[in-house]
């Protein structure tokens, strides 16, 4: 069982986001994703989780033995960000 939920909020323009798609593809990893360009009002959401509108948006978030949602990881932007991904979907 996957140890986060991980969805991400992207852009169809943003390369960084790109990137990111392909690299959690190369990896299987299950994700929902959100495209801000056919969901727009998902921003909104990016916006309150991150505290700003840039993408790609990461939100890793966990369920307590209570179903009950612990505070969600986030983070903007994938390339400054490979690392910490990494360790936290346990890909070496």
């Amino acid at each position: 069982m996957a140890k986060y939920n991980l969805e991400i909020f992207t852009r169809p323009t943003c390369s960084d986001c790109q990137d990111l798609k392909n690299f959690l593809e190369e990896h299987q990893i299950p994700h929902k994703q959100y495209d801000l360009a056919k969901q727009p009002e998902k921003e909104k959401e990016l916006k309150k989780i991150t505290g700003n509108r840039i993408v790609p948006g990461i939100v890793f978030s966990q369920s307590s033995m209570l179903g009950l949602r612990k505070k969600a990881k986030s983070m903007t932007g994938f390339e400054q960000n490979k690392e910490e991904i990494k360790k936290l979907l346990e890909i070496s």
